[in-house]
């Protein structure tokens, strides 16, 4: 028979001898396929693009499918590797038996275009079935209310297929790569040879410990400003280039450690684990590390979109915190009238309002000294480093307030949304002022919960009367060099701002009535709608929680397959030492136990690893979030722990099956 019509049925019979590594395997590249056409398809759906909200959603969507694109052909050239090794002994007998290389080569082609064909099959027909469910999912998730329409794209296709042609093609060149490096007899002796002893273990503890904690000091120390994301992908780096050497020569050392206590050593179960740890010291660095970074990119991602999910609202309303914000002229019968049209539509709709506030502010861009009490010009300084100063009088805020502040000449009231101003006077560019209180909130200036970044913080400065208004704007304009004040100050417009108690869905028609009559007034300027701000908010914190919740699954499906193909392939490794050891004497018992301990050992380290880096990240993350206005580091702490806690029971699930997968194999 022609070798080469034999060979795809040999490439056939490889992937079913080898099932209990290919069926995950081929599962991982059917959640692969259907993820990347998920999102091609979503992108191309011309719905997404005729949606007027719906912009920063596929904006999220593009960025996901970048970013998906690159961890998955890491992610399966890693799987693959796993594959390679299992099979090298089987392809140096093919190549002892008489098979040339090109005739191994043509079988592994075979083999991946095999596996090529079935996955992208299956994950096409897959995504095609759930296209309009994950469509509804992201609709829901970004609150754009339309009616989803069944959609088939031809180019996320046409997408999908080429970008899974170069995966696989990759992954062909790496297993061709492997066998004609390789004579036969070192493909036999390939899968039993262990790993050269590493060197200088001091030496790379250090390097590791420096880089881990270097990491760690830019996920603490990081600012809420334009180089949040440049830190954060820095600090990534660090910590994932530490936790490989710290898990290369830490584990190493401690397991030289355990050897050289004799009387723990020389028992069964305790010899058979360390040794077999230290014969693929290498190896286990990398499978270890790899756990423990997709252990943390999963508590990471989970958390934050737990936590987006919790606390969108805040998000939406701290951006818009009125339904209507109307600017008229300064009128005081226009703006009365506004309001007795509002209570009037209060009546008609049933709809209470819970806030009508009517006041005058302007707002001035402003520097601050770090660590003293002048502001300063706003000239020359980068965008992270200014500052919005809202200057109000007090008639104004003790009628938003409901207060009865009074103020002497030369006293302010100073209110700030992030960090307590902390002193007791002020030097606004040159103008002294006593800081009689900081008030804890004025409503319009929503203050983030833990006060802890200066991104987006402002200040507002209750002034006494028009008089002491008009003085700091003039200060001001001095230091920036502005001479026409039209605009500043009294004559400035007015804002008359609406906020009703209830559903967002339920305002609608009482605002659209009310703004139109607004808008027919000669002396009203402009309507601006927080409905729909926050819409948009939604819209596009919607489109991150939707990429969260695939990358989350994609995450675990990760490091689940990694921890199965690892102790899978070691256990087809360790079966001639297991079944040397039964025939010198040892018991099941005691196998089991060996087993135990290596599988705790090689689940529970990365674990703990992961929970460390997830807590020193978690101020970044904190500083992440809050560059989308969200500040409640409480909510965040609280969804942190409780994920923490679901994927250590997820782990304790694993811990059961590949323990028993495991032992089922070397025990054959």
């Amino acid at each position: 028979m022609n070798k080469m019509k034999l060979l795809p049925v040999m490439a056939y019979r490889g992937v079913k001898q080898n099932r209990l590594v290919y069926r995950p395997y081929l599962a991982a590249c059917f959640f692969s396929v259907f993820s990347y056409y998920l999102f091609s398809s979503l992108l191309h759906n011309d719905l997404m693009k005729r949606l007027p909200k719906a912009a920063y959603a596929w904006l999220m969507l593009s960025i996901g499918k970048g970013l998906l694109s690159f961890i998955l052909l890491l992610f399966l050239l890693y799987a693959g590797s796993f594959l390679q090794k299992r099979r090298r002994r089987e392809l140096g007998l093919y190549s002892i038996l008489g098979l040339e290389r090109k005739h191994i080569g043509v079988m592994l082609f075979w083999e991946n275009a095999g596996m090529y064909l079935v996955s992208v099959s299956a994950g096409i027909i897959l995504g095609f079935v759930l296209n309009k469910l994950m469509f509804l999912l992201l609709l829901r998730l970004t609150r754009l209310n339309v009616e989803a329409e069944f959609y088939f794209s031809a180019e996320a296709v046409k997408e999908t297929l080429g970008y899974f042609a170069f995966v696989f093609g990759c992954l062909t060149i790496r297993s061709l790569w492997g066998v004609f490096r390789m004579k036969p007899t070192e493909l036999m002796a390939e899968s039993k040879k262990g790993e050269r002893e590493v060197r200088h273990i001091g030496l790379w503890s250090a390097v590791g410990a420096i880089l881990m904690v270097w990491g760690y000091y830019i996920s603490v120390t990081s600012k809420v400003d334009s180089m949040i994301f440049t830190s954060f992908f820095l600090a990534v780096f660090l910590v994932v280039v530490g936790t490989y050497f710290l898990f290369t020569s830490g584990s190493v050392a401690f397991l030289r450690f355990l050897k050289k206590r004799k009387k723990f050593y020389y028992r069964p179960a305790n010899q058979v684990t360390i040794s077999g740890m230290l014969y693929r010291m290498k190896k286990n660095a990398a499978g270890l590390s790899n756990i423990c970074i997709f252990s943390t990119m999963l508590l990471i991602t989970l958390t934050c979109t737990v936590t987006m999910w919790m606390g969108m609202e805040q998000i939406a309303f701290y951006d818009y915190p009125y339904d209507v914000e109307a600017f008229c002229l300064e009128n005081g019968s226009v703006a009365e009238s506004a309001q007795e049209k509002a209570q009037e539509l209060a009546e008609k709709y049933g709809q209470p309002i819970a806030r009508l506030d009517e006041y005058c502010a302007t707002e001035l861009n402003c520097g601050r000294l770090e660590g003293s009490n002048a502001f300063v010009s706003a000239a020359g300084l980068d965008f992270a480093d200014q500052y919005a100063v809202t200057l109000l009088t007090l008639d104004d805020y003790n009628r938003m307030e409901g207060q009865n502040q009074s103020l002497q000449e030369g006293e302010v009231l100073l209110y700030s949304t992030g960090r307590p101003f902390g002193f007791n006077s002020v030097n606004f560019l040159g103008v002294e002022a006593v800081v009689k209180a900081e008030p804890e909130r004025i409503y319009p200036f929503p203050q983030a919960k833990n006060r802890m970044f200066h991104f987006t913080e402002q200040y507002v400065v209750v002034v006494k009367d028009w008089e002491a208004f008009d003085r700091f704007v003039a200060a001001w304009a001095l230091t920036n060099g502005v001479t026409d004040l039209e605009g500043f100050g009294r004559n400035d417009v007015r804002h008359l701002n609406l906020l009703l108690d209830g559903k967002d869905s339920e305002k609608t028609a009482f605002l659209e009535e009310w703004a139109a009559w607004c808008q027919a007034q000669p002396d009203f300027i402009k309507i601006d709608s927080g409905l729909e701000g926050r819409d948009e908010d939604r819209a596009m914190n919607g489109g991150l929680l939707f990429i969260g919740i695939v990358f989350g699954l994609l995450f675990f499906m990760c490091f689940l397959l990694i921890m199965y193909f690892k102790q899978v392939s070691e256990g087809y490794e360790d079966q001639n030492s297991f079944e040397i050891m039964q025939k010198v004497g040892m018991s099941d018992s005691e196998i089991k136990g060996a087993i135990h301990r290596q599988i705790l050992l090689v689940f529970f380290l990365p674990l703990a690893g992961a929970f460390l880096h997830t807590a020193a990240g978690l101020v970044m993350v904190n500083g992440l979030l809050a560059a989308l206005r969200f500040f409640d580091t409480g909510l965040l702490i609280r969804c942190c722990v409780g994920v923490a806690g679901a994927v250590a029971v997820l782990y304790a699930g694993s811990y059961v099956v590949t323990a028993r997968t495991y032992y089922r194999i070397v025990k054959k």
